[in-house]
């Protein structure tokens, strides 16, 4: 059955992918956070042409994507988890949490190097956030994560069936954590025991660059628990937090093209 399943593993994580930016944008819709003021069709127009022109690149530059990079290692004996008698359950449970706090430590890598937060800073200039944002990566910075993840689950020896389960989490947690959604305090606190819900996730996205550097998990929030970077909640109140970052404040900073050149602009 795991092999069946693989087999359709890029229509299985597109069809996870389109469900979960139409659930998560129909609840937008239902209970926004916030109103909008920038055009939905400019933000979104350049936020999923940029994972448009991602997938294309990776496709073309990477021979193989994560899934396949492990089916790769699991064939051959690579990687740290085929060395050990340890249950396929409790393999997959252990590289689908090594692979988040790779996440998550690569993700405080390309706020602290300013050459990488040049490419990361693309995500953070969005002066709104919704389910878009959470595609919102500068090219580059996507074949990048790619290559260091794939290179992750082959040292690992991460088994392939959890390497497609992480891939399809993570994917939705990005866009479920950049919603434009109002949840209520009581479930927020629940949920971010076990998961980053927008609430705690906004305040990686405040204008305001101690807080811009913190809550830096993308799925699992025990990471920045962890290591000493999580914070409840914005200075300015959960529901007045400035969004993006003090250069590119102007909406046309958003489109598509000026995204693309943007880590080659130098800050206003």
């Amino acid at each position: 059955m795991p092999a069946d399943i693989l087999a359709f593993e890029p229509q299985i994580r597109l069809g996870c992918f389109l469900f979960s930016l139409l659930a998560f944008a129909a609840w937008e819709f239902l209970k926004p956070w916030r109103p909008r003021t920038i055009p939905l069709a400019l933000r979104w127009s350049a936020n999923l042409g940029l994972v448009m022109i991602s997938s294309f690149l990776s496709r073309a530059i990477i021979p193989l994507a994560p899934v396949a990079a492990a089916t790769l290692a699991a064939q051959n004996n690579y990687g740290l988890l085929t060395l050990t008698l340890l249950p396929g359950w409790l393999e997959g449970l252990i590289a689908f949490v090594l692979l988040d706090l790779l996440i998550y430590a690569q993700h405080r890598l390309f706020h602290a190097l300013p050459v990488l937060w040049r490419l990361h800073r693309t995500h953070h200039t969005d002066l709104e956030l919704d389910v878009s944002s959470g595609v919102r990566f500068h090219p580059a910075e996507f074949v990048l994560s790619l290559i260091i993840k794939i290179m992750a689950v082959m040292a690992l020896g991460a088994p392939p069936m959890a390497v497609l389960i992480f891939e399809i989490v993570l994917n939705a947690t990005s866009l479920f954590n950049h919603a434009n959604a109002a949840l209520p305090v009581r479930i927020d606190g629940l949920l971010r025991m076990v998961l980053v819900t927008p609430n705690m996730h906004r305040v990686h996205h405040s204008i305001v660059k101690a807080e811009t550097d913190s809550n830096f998990g993308f799925n699992l929030p025990w990471w920045d628990k962890l290591f000493g970077t999580y914070r409840a909640a914005p200075a300015a109140g959960p529901d007045a937090v400035t969004l993006g970052i003090e250069n590119f404040r102007q909406a046309g900073d958003s489109r598509l093209d000026r995204l693309l050149i943007q880590p080659l602009l130098a800050n206003k």
